[in-house]
């Protein structure tokens, strides 16, 4: 499927600063693009306006979101808890292939979009289930439209660092939390008081 101007062009406009896209990274994303247009007919899995409004929202937002993410190791695992229909997980896949993701959405018509959209992302996995039931243990747990409070709970046990897409507000309610060594913010440069937080979690209770 080619992937049409004004989708590589609005990427490159507004990414060009922070990450270069492929021509193969570019045709992922528009695959994933147009299955979320083709399946939201049929099931709600975004309210965002198709074009540049979902471009902007979802995909260069996850792409910022990923591109910042402080990972000096070029191998990570990822969990993704409550990524919809993929967010940020999907577009962080794309953007780093060598990085193990796994998308977690309890939602079954949910994950059987996640793994329709992905299936020629061999960096990428999907559980059907609630996060509060994962046992297993990765680099960084990673979420976005998720309640902050749950994930941070979650985050002690299963990873070792944790990164959020969240509003100034909610930032300012979980910025104290005492289990997290939170990096200063980074703002999504989209407007609407959005952030993108990364800590690091300081009591880790799983076993090896």
């Amino acid at each position: 499927m080619p992937t049409p101007d004004w989708f590589s062009d609005l990427l490159h406009h507004e990414l060009s600063q922070w990450i270069s896209l492929s021509d193969l990274q570019l045709m992922r994303l528009y695959h994933h693009y147009d299955l979320l247009l083709r399946w939201n007919q049929r099931m709600n899995l975004t309210t965002v306006k198709p074009g540049p409004d979902m471009v902007l929202r979802h995909y260069c937002e996850s792409l910022f979101f990923s591109a910042h993410l402080p990972s000096v190791e070029p191998e990570i695992s990822v969990i993704d808890v409550g990524s919809g229909p993929g967010f940020p997980g999907i577009p962080m896949a794309i953007l780093k292939p060598h990085w193990r993701v796994t998308l977690v959405e309890s939602n079954q018509k949910k994950s059987v979009f996640l793994r329709e959209s992905t299936r020629q992302l061999k960096n990428v996995s999907v559980r059907a289930e609630r996060m509060e039931s994962m046992e297993e243990h990765a680099d960084w747990i990673v979420a976005r439209a998720v309640d902050p409070a749950k994930v941070l709970a979650m985050a002690v046990r299963l990873a070792s660092n944790i990164g959020l897409m969240l509003g100034e507000d909610d930032f300012s309610t979980v910025g104290s939390d005492s289990r997290i060594a939170w990096a200063e913010p980074v703002r999504l440069p989209w407007g609407d008081r959005r952030l993108c937080v990364y800590g690091s979690t300081l009591h880790v209770e799983h076993t090896s």
